[in-house]
């Protein structure tokens, strides 16, 4: 029997009425963002570089070891959202990192 205070989702790709607890738990297992080595990432990881980046827009090269702390996920998988000492606001591809 389903509780009547959740939440339905139509799912267009069925065509049926889901609840939406069920859609959230599909969509979290969907998205799986894993590091250079094929670890599996997760918000508030830390990760290490695995080779020498320049940063497009200043003249800063962020050195091969150098670690980044407290990253999070977006909804690109390929990418990760952190922030270094001196630069703010940074996103790097899962393919340069990773995870310590």
């Amino acid at each position: 029997m389903s509780d009547d205070s959740d939440e339905y989702v139509y799912d267009e790709a069925t065509g049926e009425w889901r609840p939406a607890s069920e859609i959230a738990a599909a969509a979290a297992e969907a998205l799986v963002v894993r590091d250079a080595a094929g670890n599996v990432l997760a918000d508030g990881d830390s990760v290490a570089l695995v080779k020498d980046l320049k940063v497009k827009g200043t003249s800063q090269t962020l050195k091969q070891g150098t670690v980044i702390k407290s990253i999070r996920l977006t909804d690109n998988p390929e990418e990760i959202d952190c922030r270094h000492e001196s630069i703010k606001g940074l996103v790097l591809r899962t393919e340069f990192v990773r995870k310590r």
